[in-house]
């Protein structure tokens, strides 16, 4: 008999997952942080400032006073990038049987979410930079109000989301009710009706009138 294996300190979305989660909701659907590729413009915006403060700090070391503000320049580009990079390793974008939710924040931790109920439409948008990358965007339209969760960005492997996504939302499984723990109904192929329709008919109950014959002419006067 072997030993069990150790257990490994859960990932950032499993601890989402747990905290913020239904019980009737794990294991989730989908659970990933968004791509890579979001870093890219804030590294991008950080590499002239970082150019700069080393400029500044070689250009004269003696000199007290470019070398402090080179110093400054690149601690600040520093803990930019620092940022950005805790706040997409924290972001997390989460879909249950019931809901979507997108965690994100550092200190203070945010939870926005949207009842797939209310979910009419997806729409899935890759660029062509995406397609190289493998990202995609992912917008929700909803009943009601505009929601938090409209649009979101940089989604790794779109097209594999997408298509649980969508099978959640528009297969043949139905969407759990978040409010009375039903199921919205389900039409079966060749029956025409949904399930639970004809729930009467099934047990044998009478339904009312089920013949198809002529009703009978009324006898003429002699």
């Amino acid at each position: 008999m072997t030993d069990p294996a150790p257990e490994r300190r859960p990932e950032r979305w499993r601890k989402d997952a747990a905290k913020y989660l239904l019980p009737g909701e794990q294991p989730p659907v989908v659970a990933t942080r968004r791509h890579w590729a979001v870093l890219i413009v804030p590294a991008l915006k950080a590499l002239p400032v970082l150019v700069l403060g080393g400029w500044l700090l070689s250009v004269d070391p003696e000199n007290r006073i470019t070398s402090t503000a080179g110093l400054l320049v690149v601690a600040a580009a520093l803990v930019f990038l620092a940022l950005r990079a805790g706040e997409w390793w924290m972001r997390h974008f989460i879909v249950t049987n019931r809901r979507v939710l997108l965690t994100s924040g550092i200190v203070v931790r945010t939870v926005a979410l949207l009842p797939l109920r209310r979910i009419t439409d997806l729409t899935w948008k890759e660029t062509l930079l995406g397609q190289v990358l493998g990202y995609g965007t992912f917008r929700f339209e909803s009943a009601g109000q505009q929601q938090a969760l409209s649009e979101i960005t940089y989604l790794p492997q779109a097209d594999v989301l997408y298509r649980r996504v969508s099978q959640l939302l528009f297969g043949t499984e139905g969407v759990e009710d978040e409010e009375d723990g039903g199921t919205e109904p389900v039409v079966h192929q060749g029956t025409g009706r949904s399930t639970g329709q004809d729930a009467g008919h099934d047990s044998g109950e009478p339904a009312g009138r089920r013949d198809t014959q002529p009703i009978p002419r009324a006898p003429r006067p002699s």
